[in-house]
């Protein structure tokens, strides 16, 4: 009789829903026979310019010691974090992708005993890894599709060991101002971590948005997770990086796999992190491109939940599933969000203007024939 090892996994395993990705091209050019020149993805929030001539640079550099293990203390990429934040390395936690970071203070300090807060329509992740390590889920309800900071702090209760808030928040975009997280991290009892999910930071553009690492001296409680999968344009590349008091950086030092940042990521991510002009750029495409999509979903009569990322979640007044499937016959890949508990909104990444154009052109067109 063959084993059922499902049934012998941790329950909270058991009943885990694994992380969809957006669809990639070459499954949606075999699923339709297109060819993978004409599609246009705008489904995973990735920087639509491609690699910097400095990260090529760095990563063909980096080749010749491919058959050496990278550094795993990543001494050269917390060197210049350091500077570049002013913090101690002592501070920096390294990950493969911030989803890493996200996972490691749960596994650190997170047992089936404790409760997680996090907020309606915030980033998948978040239940995921709760649930992975048997803690008890608590999804406070949003407020205008964002977090709901005073009842996310009215829910802590004593069996509350960490709290998730994404700040701009994927998928909707929206943002937390200054005063509202400075009055919830007083009312925050100091042995709750707080992880402030700063993935989209690099492209907010006003003052709006706090700055998480401008409250680590007062708050021990607190670690900032940042990815250089977005802005730098690092997603394929894989690393993150949790910035955060020295003992909580340790702890989760101490669960992180050997080498989980790969030689090619590090050298890439040090390269990246200098320079300036593809960071400005990136930014100046993404305001454009946000403005380009805005200005077509309002003359096509739609609505949408205004961001501080590099995505719009446009809402289209009836249930997106059947759009979603008409732009992907046409080549136009997006992320429908229902799984979020948005039926009705597609999130669609900020492109390039051609890119962005085809969007537009393709839902038009889905809209009337849907």
């Amino acid at each position: 009789m063959t084993c059922d090892f499902l049934a012998l996994a941790r329950p909270g395993v058991q009943k885990l829903s694994p992380y969809v990705p957006g669809k990639p091209v070459e499954e949606l050019a075999r699923e339709f026979g297109l060819r993978a020149q004409d599609i246009v993805k705008l489904a995973s929030n990735e920087n639509p310019l491609g690699p910097s001539p400095a990260v090529k640079a760095a990563i063909s550099a980096a080749l010749a010691e491919m058959t050496r293990y990278p550094d795993g203390n990543g001494f050269a990429l917390k060197q210049a974090l350091s500077a570049k934040l002013g913090v101690a390395t002592s501070n920096l936690t390294l990950g493969n992708g911030s989803n890493d970071i996200l996972e490691l203070v749960t596994r650190a300090f997170v047992g089936p005993e404790h409760e997680v807060i996090f907020s309606d329509h915030a980033f998948a992740v978040y239940p995921i890894v709760t649930q992975a390590v048997g803690a008890k889920a608590v999804a406070v309800p949003a407020r205008d599709w964002g977090h709901d900071l005073p009842a996310m702090a009215a829910a802590i209760t004593d069996a509350t060991q960490l709290i998730f808030i994404a700040n701009p928040n994927n998928p909707t975009g929206t943002w937390i101002e200054r005063n509202e997280l400075e009055a919830f991290l007083a009312q925050v009892p100091e042995n709750v971590l707080v992880v402030l999910d700063e993935a989209y930071t690099e492209y907010v553009e006003t003052d709006d948005v706090p700055n998480g690492v401008d409250y680590l001296s007062q708050y021990d409680n607190l670690l900032v997770s940042r990815t250089f999968s977005k802005a730098y344009g690092l997603a394929a590349l894989r690393v993150g990086y949790g910035i955060s008091s020295p003992q909580v950086a340790d702890a989760m030092n101490r669960v992180r796999q050997p080498f989980n940042v790969n030689s090619l990521a590090l050298a890439a991510a040090l390269a990246a992190l200098q320079d300036e002009a593809y960071l400005i750029e990136s930014r100046r495409i993404n305001r454009l491109g946000m403005q380009q999509l805005e200005d077509g979903c309002a003359a096509l009569g739609l609505g949408w939940i205004p961001s501080r990322g590099n995505f719009l979640a446009i809402d289209l007044g009836r249930e997106a599933a059947p759009v979603f499937q008409a732009l992907l016959r046409e080549g136009v890949i997006v992320r429908p969000v229902a799984n979020y508990g948005m039926p009705n909104h597609l999130r669609v990444t900020v492109g390039l203007p051609d890119e962005n154009q085809r969007f537009l052109d393709v839902l038009k067109q889905a809209l009337i024939s849907g």
